[in-house]
């Protein structure tokens, strides 16, 4: 990192003149133990799940819509694919518990089935998951990165998809952020007035059921935490803990799409602390706990764009500048080539 640092102040520019993207590059010399840092190749790891608290009619949607997405992400014609293949990363579509089977030949080809069960149960009713299946699902993301970093890829970027997961996540958020069930809870896909109050009815309920009273203040007691993933969570972000540990294990940075991508980051530093310092974040998202979330990791994130796509588009958006700000890097043009004296880093009060 100090060798990267002493790279980026060498090159003829103002001192910080790419600014976050200087201290992106610094900590990925970190994170891949090595001052010529790389994002290529790069893999999109997109974990499709689906969530029974949909029962509630918290979503437009049901639950079928997340096979069908899913078959187009296999199928490489979602939105993220077409994004990922304009920029040449490559993407796996994962099947962690999806609800209704993935037909077609070419889509059960191209989707890889890590299913630990049909769906989370109704966590109105009952814990979506078991302590089991919860480490079950961990560990399948963190052996996703071990695959990824067997093959190659240098950096990876996390997506997901099924309906319902920001119902999920706005619970998670909500208790590890400390914040009002209200002002982590968004309209998802497109809710109407109504369908807002009644899908924070639900989590606010839900959440007071399993004994997570909103104090105003972070959860980070790690059982705590695990045990809040098992209740109100979902096998996607379980998935994604994993993943982020993953990144921890084997020295790969993990770049942090969305709001669900958010929430299972957070989730995985309070469980698994230290993992935070693997991850890239991408954008500010659309839902309103993007900020919460990222200001408890103690991250930037350098797109701001309302995004709300999911799928892992706003990580796969970072790649591209990423790779402008290492060109500017690697070609490490002197400030003696251009006949001219460095700037010097001064001390500030």
């Amino acid at each position: 990192m100090r060798m990267a640092r002493e790279r980026l102040d060498a090159i003829a520019k103002p001192l910080d003149g790419l600014g976050m993207f200087e201290e992106m590059i610094v900590r990925m010399a970190g994170m891949q133990e090595s001052a010529e840092v790389t994002v290529d190749p790069a893999r999109l790891l997109v974990l499709c799940a689906d969530n029974g608290i949909v029962e509630e009619g918290v979503t437009q949607s049901d639950a079928s819509v997340t096979a069908a997405v899913a078959g187009s992400l296999a199928r490489g014609t979602s939105s993220v694919c077409r994004m990922a293949q304009v920029v040449g990363i490559a993407h796996l579509t994962v099947d962690i518990g999806v609800r209704d089977a993935i037909t077609g030949s070419k889509e059960k080809e191209n989707i890889r089935d890590c299913r630990i069960r049909n769906g989370t149960r109704n966590f109105r009713k009952e814990p979506a998951m078991t302590g089991e299946e919860v480490l079950r699902t961990i560990q399948t993301g963190a052996e996703l990165v071990k695959e990824s970093t067997e093959q190659g890829y240098r950096i990876l970027l996390t997506g997901e998809m099924g309906i319902g997961n920001t119902t999920t996540s706005a619970a998670m958020a909500a208790v590890l952020t400390g914040a009002d069930v209200d002002t982590v809870t968004g309209r998802g896909a497109g809710l109407d007035d109504a369908g807002l109050k009644k899908k924070r009815s639900v989590i606010r309920e839900s959440l007071e059921h399993y004994g997570f009273k909103n104090t105003n203040r972070m959860l980070i007691d790690r059982e705590e935490v695990f045990r809040l993933l098992c209740t109100v969570g979902g096998y996607d972000i379980a998935g994604m803990v994993g993943i982020y540990l993953g990144g921890a294990i084997y020295g790969v940075p993990i770049v942090i799409d969305g709001v669900i991508s958010a929430v299972a980051a957070l989730t995985a530093e309070r469980i698994f602390p230290g993992c935070r310092h693997y991850m890239l974040p991408s954008h500010q998202g659309k839902e309103p706990a993007m900020e919460l979330l990222l200001g408890a990791l103690h991250l930037q994130a350098p797109i701001h764009a309302a995004l709300a796509l999911g799928e892992g588009t706003g990580a796969v958006m970072l790649i591209p500048l990423l790779r402008m700000a290492l060109a500017v890097y690697q070609g490490n043009t002197g400030f003696d080539q251009l006949g001219m004296n460095a700037y010097e880093r001064y001390k500030t009060s």
